[in-house]
């Protein structure tokens, strides 16, 4: 395939020597080592909000009043927006300038964060988490694009995606216990507002340091490919979340699950005939990115998953503050962290393929370790799991990435690196939904049984069915024994149903291993 030249634009910052072979030319390789850490600062807060996220949870659920389903639609609401829009964001970076793309998703992210610091209801919240999806759509691809043009040489770019990718563990290391502190001493609030003030030093060291570039050859932003797969995204999801509420076989549910999936095959024909499609589907017939996109997804499946339910596990059923239960995430987060940056050289040493393998197998042995919980169990029980987790997140999530941004032309890396965080965020979302919905199904029946003849009042049952926090706060006002005996039959049941969702994430992280053992090649192919 020929590639057409690439348009520079440099900073105000010109580099005084080449930065050497195979990189930017221009831009001296102390200047990319900045325009490095901006970018990694920039997906650190998208990354910290999401991991302070889910240690408010339980905090959402008491002061806003928030079900099951609503903390499933606050998380996965900046999700949709976020993964429909990556793509268009993604060619839209390749044909405005990947630093204007990646400046202005910053400032909509700060503006976000500020809307959903102070929404005062469940709606409200979702509404503005939606609104940072928007950010974050512009802002994430960018990066990974800006990183791939800077750094040229295959192993350079793979050490830097690596740093990139180390990045997560970061964002999962501080998030948990940022957001403890700040709920400590402030309202929920914060755990967005935090958000603003980074957002706008990004800015100004953006504006500095680092360089732009784009593809002057880029089609037009797909427009109608970005709002059919926002819809279809949307009603998968929406089906997927409200299964337990309204009933699995509910006409709501069906409808709304056959419609996104009607949706998604007209997304795929559209992509597939317009002249200018925002997802290229010619990609797939390179082996490295149809096996890596698949594969992706199902490690943020597991990742998201576990952390969605650890988080009100730690905090419902074993009692701990938000800030203790983030301190206990740690474990997860260290090991991304430590093994990311030594992904390159497993790359190097035994090639994409075996670890990727790699990663994907210590992700299932952790799930189903963890899937072994009962409500007996503590913090001791969940450690091993974490700590194979967070290993298997360090050794894939760097090690695909590599693999779809090094498998096409570099013009087209703006549109590889989205369609790589669309696989992210999607496999993301649909872990939360699934290991979520799962979990409250399994909670909702066991509860259920448990109380079976018991002279409940109606108001009270609806809560303590609801969720375990609204168990645990009703067994608080019983007297006697008998709250007691309440909390220990929820916490009872969300272990059970945490068991159930473990499991369906391990299966999916088999799944995972099977299409990397089978389909993705053995060594990168060359640049």
């Amino acid at each position: 395939m020929t590639t057409k030249p690439m348009e520079h634009v440099t900073t105000k910052n010109p580099a005084s020597s080449p930065s050497g072979a195979g990189s930017l030319p221009g831009v001296t390789g102390r200047v990319r080592g900045a325009a490095l850490a901006v970018l990694c600062v920039a997906v650190l807060i998208a990354n910290l909000d999401n991991t302070i996220l889910n240690v408010a949870l339980p905090t959402l659920s008491r002061d806003l009043q928030a079900g099951p389903a609503d903390l499933q639609w606050i998380v996965d609401a900046y999700v949709i927006v976020f993964a429909g829009l990556l793509l268009t964001a993604g060619s839209l970076a390749d044909r405005v300038g990947r630093k204007r793309t990646f400046m202005a998703g910053l400032a909509v992210f700060a503006v976000g964060s500020a809307w959903a610091a102070f929404s005062g209801s469940v709606t409200l919240l979702i509404a503005a988490r939606a609104g940072m999806g928007v950010g974050g759509a512009l802002l994430i691809p960018s990066t990974l694009s800006i990183i791939s043009d800077m750094y040229r040489g295959p192993g350079e770019r793979q050490r830097a995606i690596s740093l990139w990718a180390a990045t997560t563990g970061v964002g999962v290391a501080l998030g948990p216990i940022i957001g403890g502190l700040l709920l400590a001493h402030f309202w929920w609030g914060s755990v967005f507002l935090v958000n603003v003030p980074i957002a706008v030093a990004g800015l100004i060291a953006a504006a500095l340091l680092v360089p732009d570039s784009r593809d002057p050859g880029a089609s037009a932003p797909d427009l109608a490919g970005a709002v059919l797969s926002i819809v279809a995204i949307g009603l998968v999801l929406w089906a997927i979340i409200e299964g337990p509420s309204r009933g699995w076989t509910s006409a709501s549910v069906l409808g709304a699950g056959a419609a996104g999936l009607a949706v998604l095959a007209a997304f795929v024909g559209w992509e597939r005939f317009s002249a200018h499609p925002m997802l290229h589907l010619g990609f797939f017939r390179n082996r490295a990115f149809a096996a890596a996109i698949p594969a992706v997804a199902t490690v943020n499946f597991g990742l998201y998953g576990a952390l969605f339910v650890l988080s009100q596990f730690l905090q419902f059923s074993l009692g701990y503050s938000p800030l203790a239960a983030g301190v206990r995430v740690l474990p997860a987060a260290v090991a991304i962290v430590v093994i990311a940056p030594l992904s390159a050289v497993g790359v190097r040493l035994i090639g994409p393929k075996l670890t990727m393998a790699a990663g994907l197998a210590f992700i299932a042995s952790g799930l189903y370790l963890v899937s072994d919980v009962t409500v007996s169990s503590g913090y001791g029980g969940i450690v091993a799991g974490l700590v194979l987790l967070g290993a298997g997140a360090g050794l894939a999530l760097p090690t695909s990435s590599g693999s779809v941004v090094g498998s096409v032309p570099r013009e087209h890396s703006g549109i590889a690196s989205a369609t790589n965080t669309t696989a992210n965020q999607v496999g993301g979302a649909l872990g939360v939904a699934v290991v979520g919905s799962l979990l409250t199904t399994r909670y909702t029946g066991h509860i259920t049984a448990a109380l079976a003849g018991q002279h409940v009042p109606a108001a009270a049952m609806a809560t303590i069915q609801g969720s375990l926090g609204g168990a645990i706060a009703v067994a608080a006002r019983l007297p006697g024994a008998s709250g007691g005996v309440l909390a220990h039959l929820a916490r009872a049941a969300f272990a059970s149903g945490l068991d159930l969702g473990m499991l369906a994430a391990a299966g999916v992280a088999v799944a995972g291993l099977l299409i990397t053992v089978i389909w993705l090649p053995r060594r990168a192919q060359a640049d």
